[in-house]
């Protein structure tokens, strides 16, 4: 069963400014972020999507390179089989399972959806290999849906810029879907990640290159006094 959607959170003006300001400042760096990840298809999208658990896009977009000149539709896929699709991926970490996943997915995707990805959530999810995560990546991503998927990234940057105090991905994705203003929930994921995947890195942000440090209540911890 799909997630209901957040309430919206009652913020005080100074804060609800504050948000709005480093959402506007996102914006004038990078208009229309999108995944890192090499897709030209729905398709294309969600193995990619599920193939970059707990791996690097880049090390997920050497492999597809590869594998999407061979295999780039459900039946393709199918026809590659497991062990076939095996020496593509290898070099992804949990590459038997993710084979597996995506070989069972190529099967379920032709025998109940004639072969094209669903985007409800619901069915997407219900297939191998797409936990809430990765359906929330490609529905936002297709901007199907508006949604937030919280990685490491995320999770780290949310709470650093005082947009969450959640302990858990799913509580850090109820607040963030409930502060964030409208008409920047599409975009808003995309830009936490890159934010904290080239800026407000793990061990040390970069907070003097940083565009929203004087809005960050974290920045203190880490610029020099």
């Amino acid at each position: 069963m799909a997630k209901a959607p957040p309430k919206p959170r009652s913020l005080k003006p100074a804060e609800q400014a504050r948000i709005a300001e480093l959402f506007d400042r996102f914006e004038a760096q990078e208009t229309d972020p999108r995944t890192e990840l090499d897709y030209k298809s729905p398709y294309e999208l969600v193995v990619a999507v599920a193939l970059s658990a707990q791996a690097t896009d880049v090390s997920v977009n050497k492999a597809t390179d590869r594998l999407f000149k061979v295999a780039d539709t459900p039946q393709q896929m199918l026809a590659l089989g497991e062990e076939g699709l095996k020496p593509f991926i290898s070099s992804i970490g949990l590459y038997n399972m993710k084979a597996r996943n995506v070989i069972r997915m190529a099967q379920i995707l032709i025998d109940e959806h004639g072969g094209e990805v669903p985007l409800e959530r619901e069915k997407l999810q219900a297939l191998p290999g797409v936990g809430r995560k990765t359906a929330s990546v490609v529905l936002n991503e297709l901007r199907v849906e508006p949604a937030i998927a919280v990685d490491t990234h995320v999770f780290r940057v949310a709470h650093r810029l005082g947009l969450s105090t959640g302990k858990t991905p799913d509580k850090v994705e109820d607040e963030l879907m409930g502060k964030i203003p409208e008409p920047y929930l599409t975009r808003a994921h995309h830009w936490l990640i890159l934010h904290g995947r080239y800026i407000c890195v793990a061990r040390r942000p970069k907070c003097e290159q940083c565009p929203v440090a004087d809005l960050c209540p974290s920045r203190h911890l880490f610029l020099a006094p």
